[in-house]
């Protein structure tokens, strides 16, 4: 399941707080200090990119980021830099706020943005850095909740914390046996490879993505990244809440990873003109080609729903999506979008549910898209179709 819009590369702008003397045009001057702040987080970048941990020490006022810079050894790191974007000073202490830039090598794209809270003291002529932590409500990284072990596969990187070696190697071979055949589904227009974090437990995940725990209880994986990046987003995330995980079966876990890598595949063209409906309907799509379940065993509370009579209206709408909403009728929405899309692909065929996917996601903003696209695409009408999936779930479910 998607990041469901709530977590999207989070990143804090603010506006450049500027102290010092008032200049003829009544603008604040800069602060004398900014350069000399910008040039210790430059040398604080570097010494992470190269793993030199006495350079590390060296801008640090009191070695409160020792374990941070420890934790992260085992990332495969292309680039890291701050931006300064802020900066409050009162004498030899100072406040800023920078915008954290970094790209896992062989993965990322674009740069992975976060904004960073920092603490500063100058002595001696020179600031050092004594506390670099997230911004509020911006998620915390992964280093943060420990030493990261990282699994290479061949279509995939697996980082990890407080998870055995062997653990995170299962995560990178089902990610390995997921992404070619999501690429059979959707095609080759995505990276073909996926990033895959595995935290400690729940709590861990829920700080991964800035949320509280409780709303992530029971879901087994989310994937976070920019919709519509159109090839210009870093690698999405693949976020796993190993408690929730742990209790599946072979098969249940194969078809999370391979739900969340559809997501990677289909996020150029997920935009925010994509129902819910489509987006997870098409990546339940995915992940149960294939695997044999029959509709009635893929989809048991809807049939259930529909045995008592009770067939839905209408579509499920957006809100119907909600982790927080009772789990039948969170299960069933997943399961009424999967077989609006398992229609269409038998309906129409496989080729028309991607043109289907692609154009609603390209249409300028929901208000039409789904109409425009059943039009271009299917040649039938949000009431007909309506209609017809109704129908459909009758026959497979009922």
């Amino acid at each position: 399941m998607a990041g469901g819009g709530s977590v999207r590369g989070v990143v804090a702008c603010c506006a450049l707080l500027l102290t010092g003397l008032v200049g003829c045009g009544g603008r604040p001057a800069p602060d004398s200090q900014t350069a000399a702040v910008q040039q210790v987080l430059d040398r604080r970048a570097a010494a992470v990119l190269d793993g030199n941990r006495p350079a590390f020490l060296a801008t640090e006022a009191q070695r409160a980021g020792t374990a941070e810079f420890d934790n992260l050894r085992a990332v495969p790191l292309a680039a890291w830099s701050y931006r300064l974007t802020a900066l409050h000073r009162s004498g030899d202490r100072a406040s800023a706020v920078a915008e954290l830039r970094y790209r896992i090598k062989g993965y990322d794209r674009a740069p992975v943005t976060a904004a960073r809270e920092l603490r500063l003291i100058r002595t001696g002529g020179r600031w050092y850095v004594s506390a670099d932590e997230p911004a509020k409500k911006v998620p915390e990284q992964l280093w943060e909740q420990g030493a990261v072990e990282t699994v290479r596969g061949a279509h995939s990187i697996v980082l990890g914390v407080g998870q055995p070696r062997d653990v995170l190697r299962t995560y990178a071979d089902l990610a390995d046996r997921s992404v070619p055949a999501v690429t059979e589904a959707w095609g080759t227009d995505w990276v073909g490879h996926v990033v895959v974090l595995v935290p400690r437990s729940l709590q861990g995940m829920a700080g991964l993505l800035g949320a509280q725990a409780s709303g992530y209880r029971g879901i087994a994986a989310v994937t976070t990244g920019e919709a519509g990046g159109a090839g210009k987003a870093p690698a999405d995330r693949i976020i796993v809440n190993p408690d929730a995980y742990a209790v599946l079966g072979d098969l249940g876990k194969q078809i999370v990873v391979r739900h969340e890598t559809a997501h990677v595949a289909t996020r150029a063209h997920t935009t925010a003109a994509t129902p819910l409906w489509l987006s997870e309907g098409y990546a339940d799509w995915v992940a149960y080609r294939g695997s044999g379940r029959t509709a009635r065993e893929a989809a048991p509370e809807l049939g259930r729903s529909i045995a008592l009579g009770r067939v839905p209206a209408a579509l499920p709408n957006d809100a119907d999506f909600a982790f927080s909403r009772d789990p039948g009728a969170l299960a069933r929405a997943y399961e009424g979008g999967w077989m609006a899309c398992r229609m269409i692909a038998d309906r129409w065929g496989q080729a028309r549910l991607n043109a289907f996917y692609r154009t609603v996601g390209d249409h300028p903003g929901r208000t039409g898209a789904v109409e425009t696209a059943l039009e271009r695409v299917l040649g039938t009408t949000p009431e007909r179709f309506t209609e017809q999936w109704r129908a459909y779930l009758r026959a497979r479910l009922g």
